[in-house]
């Protein structure tokens, strides 16, 4: 057996907890960053209501949807905007 005094167990205690809320919230942040709502997506693109339609009516960006939900790939998105990128002269 082994004697840990009080204080140093309440802290090794503390920052088990810490550990796990970061680990937690990395796990939340990285699940529900890969998709975006299509308003977001949208807002992100500084974008109109109707231009994002058009993007969605041309298959530009691929998209799914659930019901009447639209969601997009944030990688999808990356990628329309590096081949839109326009570089220097």
């Amino acid at each position: 057996m082994l004697l840990i005094p009080q204080e140093e167990w309440q802290s090794l205690h503390e920052k088990l907890d810490r550990l796990t809320d970061m680990v937690e919230k990395t796990q939340k942040g990285s699940s529900n960053c890969d998709w975006l709502e299509s308003e977001e997506a949208r807002k992100l693109l500084g974008i109109s209501p109707k231009t994002w339609q058009n993007y969605r009516d041309q298959r530009l960006i691929p998209f799914s949807q659930i019901g009447r939900k639209i969601y997009v790939n944030r990688a999808d998105l990356d990628t329309f905007l590096r081949s839109h990128r326009i570089g220097k002269k």
